[in-house]
């Protein structure tokens, strides 16, 4: 049964699911103000480069920029803005969190919050339906576009991620890319997903479970095994 958190509950547990995150991370919130203590445990797991971190915001809101450097200076951070949000919700592989308390460390410390606890393992059902809203969140949340200056400034960081760009010798029709890692592999979309990749996803076998890049173009993409391919190779494919 779904746990009934306070706001220091709230608090707690999303420190426990940043900390336990092994796979995937989201934090979905209209406003952010990420306090130290968050920080330390997100770098903490964007080191381990085994955790994707998706954090998205509202769309018609700022980050500020000490908020906004420290997200870019992770290598394993995708930020997203979505139109009219105005959900909270915490997600790693086995635990959702939706409160009404957004990522910001004045909530956090001062305002009166509610939420509620799913454990995947207790109610798969309920996880299930608030992991599949997480991602018609991320597939219609695009990535921003910052300030050329900021954006130079961490081009190191950035390229350590798999390029942007379409690889030349990828536009055959024969070649693709793990969605998972972005590693080349035969184009396939009933198996985008490199033997390595595979074995990891099969521990949970959810083919709505959102990866990272298209298998058709190698670019970054929020896809599934159920949709591999980003919109613009779908139109291509239907050709």
């Amino acid at each position: 049964m779904a746990e009934f958190l306070t706001t220091t509950g709230i608090s707690y547990n999303l420190e426990e699911l940043i900390k336990n995150s092994e796979e995937k991370l989201f934090l979905v919130s209209p406003y952010l103000q990420i306090a130290d203590s968050l920080k330390h445990l997100l770098k903490e797991r964007d080191l381990q480069r085994i955790v994707d971190i998706h954090v998205v915001y509202r769309k018609d809101t700022k980050i500020n920029a000490k908020d906004l450097s420290f997200l870019q200076e992770l290598t394993s951070v995708t930020i997203s803005a979505c139109e009219n949000l105005h959900a909270k919700c915490y997600l790693n592989e086995n635990t959702a969190i939706i409160a009404s308390m957004n990522l910001y460390q004045y909530s956090q410390q001062n305002n009166r919050e509610m939420g509620i606890k799913v454990e995947r393992e207790k109610e798969p059902d309920l996880y299930n339906d608030i992991f599949k809203e997480m991602v018609v969140i991320l597939q219609t949340s695009p990535q921003p576009e910052f300030p050329a200056e900021k954006l130079k400034k961490d081009a190191p960081a950035a390229s350590k991620k798999v390029p942007k760009k379409i690889n030349k010798k990828h536009q055959k029709k024969d070649m693709g890319f793990c969605i998972r890692c972005g590693t080349d592999l035969k184009f396939n979309p009933e198996k985008p997903l490199c033997y390595k990749c595979f074995k990891s996803w099969e521990k949970h076998n959810n083919p709505e479970y959102v990866e990272k890049f298209c298998h058709a173009c190698g670019t970054e993409y929020t896809s599934t095994v159920a949709k591999p391919v980003c919109y613009a190779c779908y139109k291509k494919l239907g050709k």
